[in-house]
């Protein structure tokens, strides 16, 4: 497994080793003995996953209370997976890193607590695992709107609109929701 850190303190992307042969591949898509040696938790309490249609846009989540720790990928297609920094005592409170998580290449991302969190389908469909180290607190969610000006993430949309939920389009704007110390 190679373990890459990102722009962000504590943002990996994690890209595993792929054997291909005329049947098809295989790859590891969880190694706590790696992992562990890279500082991620090595207990999870929830596996959750997702299925999403072409510009579905989900995000961007987090919670105040219980925050989670994520492990993201891709079991089908190809999505642009955002986190974005919520410590305001962070020297990169407030920016993103982008980073393609598809099928094919295998790639994970490990997203910190504290940190809002989002992908965009960009293959027909994909199908979205991840694994999270505390439990769902709804009491506790929070939601920043995905085109908030002040964070300008380039979702690479072109011409038409992503599709997004109710909540998703009704996040808080990003100088005025509820981060981190």
């Amino acid at each position: 497994m190679k373990i890459e850190e990102t722009s962000l303190p504590g943002l990996l992307v994690i890209t595993p080793r792929i054997f291909s042969d005329s049947r098809g591949y295989f790859l590891e898509t969880y190694n706590r003995r790696a992992m562990s040696e890279a500082g991620l938790p090595d207990t999870w309490v929830q596996d959750n996953f997702s299925f999403s249609k072409k510009n579905v846009l989900r995000g961007i989540h987090y919670q105040v209370t219980q925050p989670q720790g994520k492990l993201v990928r891709v079991t089908q297609g190809s999505v642009l997976d955002v986190a974005v920094d919520l410590w305001r005592s962070s020297p990169t409170f407030g920016k993103h890193h982008g980073v393609e998580l598809g099928a094919e290449n295998g790639r994970m991302l490990w997203i910190p607590a504290g940190f809002g969190h989002a992908f965009l389908v960009l293959s027909e469909v994909a199908g979205f695992a991840y694994k999270v180290t505390d439990y769902y607190s709804p009491a506790g969610e929070r939601t920043i709107v995905w085109n908030d000006p002040d964070l300008a993430i380039p979702w690479p949309v072109a011409a038409e609109e992503p599709i997004v939920s109710e909540k998703d389009a009704a996040g808080a704007r990003f100088k005025d929701a509820e981060v981190f110390a």
